[in-house]
């Protein structure tokens, strides 16, 4: 629940004039159908690419929710882990940027929405 706190607060300034009301009904709309906590590992499609509906972690969630306010964490954040790559966490040995699970971060979320001059608010 933090995570989706920290990321509201972050996303609610972003350019795309997100609105953290319907960043938050958009979350909503996954209860139920995101049933199982599963954080393994998954090949995904590119741009775009997400684990099954039923399973993810809290990043899941959010990546989703931020889909329909027409942001793509995916492509954003291997976009710019591609080319600034030294500016992100080194936690899991990567030597290069990973689609399939760099946006599924945390701590490359919140790298990203920093580098980009985003704040949180009232966290």
């Amino acid at each position: 629940m933090r995570i989706l706190l920290i990321l509201l607060g972050l996303v609610s300034t972003y350019a795309f004039a997100i609105s953290g009301s319907e960043l938050v009904k958009d979350a909503r709309t996954q209860i139920g159908k995101t049933t199982s906590y599963d954080p393994a590992y998954t090949s995904l499609t590119y741009p775009m690419g997400d684990v099954p509906i039923h399973k993810g972690v809290c990043t899941d969630v959010v990546v989703r929710a931020l889909r329909h306010q027409g942001m793509d964490l995916q492509e954003l954040i291997h976009k710019d882990m591609k080319s600034n790559f030294s500016a992100y966490p080194k936690k899991w040995g990567l030597k290069s940027p990973d689609k399939n699970i760099d946006h599924r971060r945390v701590p490359n979320i919140a790298t990203y929405f920093k580098r980009k001059g985003y704040t949180v608010k009232g966290v």
